[in-house]
């Protein structure tokens, strides 16, 4: 079941970076998925404290804090709960969030379209712009439906 959020719900949500906001290129930085930061940016808009929580670290950690911040996103903490906090061996690596968009999750990652559609069904002023004709091709362009279907090439 599809858990539905309303507008008045601020929520902390953790997002990852390769596979959910830019494509999977993992060690570089892939493109970004469709919508991703003009979904991230209207969450931000509306009251969310959004955490960047990726497997990297060190310098490519530092180039995909760039990146985002170069598309206009900055992130409340990056890999932390909150910004403040000072990451030991003694403390669990589990980030402190009410949600987590991540590729990895049961069913794969939605597309940010359905990332706003889950966390805002009322709707509102958000509308999706396209910032990248070539975004979210995390599929093999190898023919068409009719074409595999066939077996024609």
């Amino acid at each position: 079941m599809e858990q539905q959020f309303t507008s008045h719900e601020s929520k902390i949500i953790a997002i990852d970076f390769d596979g959910t906001i830019v494509e999977h290129a993992y060690p570089k930085i892939g493109k970004e998925m469709l919508f991703a930061f003009s979904t991230i940016k209207a969450l931000q808009k509306k009251g969310h404290k959004l955490i960047l929580w990726t497997f990297r670290d060190g310098e490519m950690l530092e180039e995909a804090v760039a990146y985002c911040r170069q598309n206009g996103v900055e992130f409340y903490a990056v890999n932390k709960s909150y910004p403040e906090e000072q990451y030991d061996l003694s403390i669990s690596r589990k980030i402190n969030a009410d949600l987590f968009i991540d590729d990895r999750n049961v069913g794969g990652f939605p597309g940010w379209s359905k990332v706003w559609q889950i966390l805002h069904p009322e709707g509102g002023d958000f509308n999706h712009q396209l910032t990248d004709a070539e975004a979210h091709n995390n599929f093999k362009k190898d023919g068409s439906f009719i074409k595999k279907l066939f077996g024609k090439k």
